[in-house]
């Protein structure tokens, strides 16, 4: 008798683990993280912009690339500044934007790391003390649409 009680509630227990599970299916997954670290200052981010993986419009992403209300750090001249994206975001390819542009070539690493001098250099579009940067998730199919955005800003540190 002991064994056709276990096995009642073993069934029971799958029962529960199932319904639950099924439950938190139709819930509205968040969307993928983005994360800034220097030393040891790190932001993460939801994306500004997501659309459960497929293209978002244009009229969108440029609302989302104004957006005001986002993470910010810190950076000296001499430090290192490394990007960080899930790896599902990595699989569809990604790029860092500089205020609007393309800073470096797309990659399906989960991570980058930049020079700090770099957001700070007039010759890759910087102006003043501060500077936006993005990452863009990729389309799979077409990599000029754009799935995913995080918005990030860097401010110039104190470099004594």
């Amino acid at each position: 008798m002991h064994s056709a009680a276990r096995r009642r509630r073993a069934v029971a227990a799958v029962g529960a683990v199932s319904a639950g599970l099924l439950a938190l299916s139709a819930c509205d997954a968040p969307s993928p993280v983005a994360t800034v670290t220097v030393n040891s200052d790190t932001v993460n981010s939801e994306a500004s912009c997501w659309n459960d993986g497929k293209a978002i419009d244009d009229k969108e992403l440029t609302s989302c690339l104004q957006d005001k209300d986002v993470p910010t750090l810190k950076v000296n001249q001499d430090e290192t500044v490394r990007f960080g994206v899930d790896q599902e975001i990595a699989e569809s390819r990604w790029v860092i934007l500089m205020n609007g542009r393309p800073l470096v070539e797309d990659s399906g690493r989960t991570y980058r790391t930049i020079p700090g001098s770099v957001f700070f250099d007039p010759q890759y579009g910087a102006q003043g003390n501060s500077t936006v940067v993005a990452i863009r998730a990729l389309d799979e199919d077409d990599k000029a649409r754009t799935t995913g955005l995080w918005t990030f800003k860097l401010k110039r540190g104190d470099d004594s």
